[in-house]
């Protein structure tokens, strides 16, 4: 495919995700992407994977637009972006001047991949957590591979409503209300006695706040509200982030045994990005892991990943002692809807 075919490609599927208006940005830039400015010559002639898949050039782009809009700093794009409406060739004007502008910050930005912490994944990950603490009577020590900023490591700082009753924390200020089908989860307060994450390269919830913000797309004002107060929490909370590989902070986390606490490692749209050597590591040292659980230091592996089998991601379990695999069910990349089986 061609670098143009890798934005029409992000452009369909970010129109599918509810955002029209990252869609329609990314079909012009499709469209109209030229070498005349340095961004461009530079995307047009990337070297590497620019497809979703890879380095995610489209959306590296699209971020990058966006933190300027929400630096006030190019006052054209501002009155193009929502809640603005404008007609295309008005849009394209002013991405076209910023693309010349703010070069260096733009080229700054096309250096690193996106990140953010989708808030709304957290729906599927609070029914598989208190299902686990129900399952072993047990609280919870949690383990998240991939945590970006760590957002999602206080899921339990999170209210979550499913067919008008409510899980997690009440009254928090993250709400989570999918769209759901299947038995309701256990509703028992969560206990998590100990948290952390790892990451390649972290992001810090005070120092990269706007790195977050800029990769919610413009036109999902409740996607920005919900990371705007995950993010406040986790800036309260401080859950630590290693910058580390994934393989050798999982051996080092799963080096501690847990007595008296279920140790759930788990990760959301992350492992797809793992080198197959690094999951083949993290596989073996789970199974290892596992292999020397009891019903007192229990291990569990969550994943909600995509595996083209149908709609959205899939969500599956094993559980140790045993090592018994479960289908969980399925859910919307961004949480939106989740279909769930649940555990047995």
């Amino acid at each position: 495919m061609t670098i143009r075919a890798f934005f029409e490609e992000q452009a369909e599927a970010c129109t599918a995700l509810g955002s029209p208006f990252t869609g329609r940005l990314l079909t012009l830039l499709a469209q109209k992407l030229a070498p005349d400015t340095a961004v461009g010559e530079r995307i047009l002639n990337w070297q590497g994977d620019a497809s979703n898949r890879g380095d995610s050039v489209p959306l590296r782009l699209t971020g990058a637009l966006h933190a300027l809009v929400l630096q006030g700093k190019s006052p054209a794009l501002i009155a193009a972006y929502p809640p603005n409406a404008v007609d295309d060739a008005t849009l394209w004007q002013a991405v076209h001047s910023a693309l010349t502008a703010h070069n260096d910050q733009l080229q700054d930005w096309l250096d690193s991949p996106p990140q953010t912490n989708e808030v709304r994944r957290a729906a599927a990950l609070m029914p598989a957590m208190l299902s686990l603490q129900t399952m072993f009577n047990l609280p919870l020590v949690i383990s998240e591979l991939g945590a970006s900023a760590g957002l999602n490591l206080n899921w339990d700082r999170f209210e979550l409503t499913l067919e008008g009753q409510k899980f997690g924390t009440p009254n928090a200020t993250v709400q989570l209300a999918p769209d759901w089908s299947g038995p309701l989860p256990p509703q028992i307060a969560p206990q998590v006695i100990d948290k952390a994450g790892c990451d390649i390269n972290p992001l810090d919830p005070v120092r990269d706040a706007l790195r977050l913000r800029a990769y919610i797309w413009p036109d999902q004002t409740d996607r920005m509200q919900r990371t705007e107060a995950a993010i406040a929490i986790a800036q309260q909370q401080n859950a630590p982030v290693a910058r580390m590989d994934a393989e050798d902070w999982l051996k080092s986390r799963l080096s501690t045994r847990h007595h008296g606490a279920v140790h759930v490692v788990y990760h959301t749209v992350a492992w797809q990005y793992f080198p197959q050597a690094t999951q083949n590591a993290c596989e073996a040292a789970l199974q290892q892991a596992g292999a020397a659980a009891t019903a007192e230091a229990p291990l569990a592996h969550i994943g909600m990943e995509a595996d083209g089998q149908g709609d959205g991601a899939g969500l599956t379990a094993q559980i140790w002692p045993g090592g018994q695999k479960y289908n969980l069910g399925r859910a919307d990349f961004h949480g939106r809807w989740v279909n769930w089986r649940g555990v047995g």
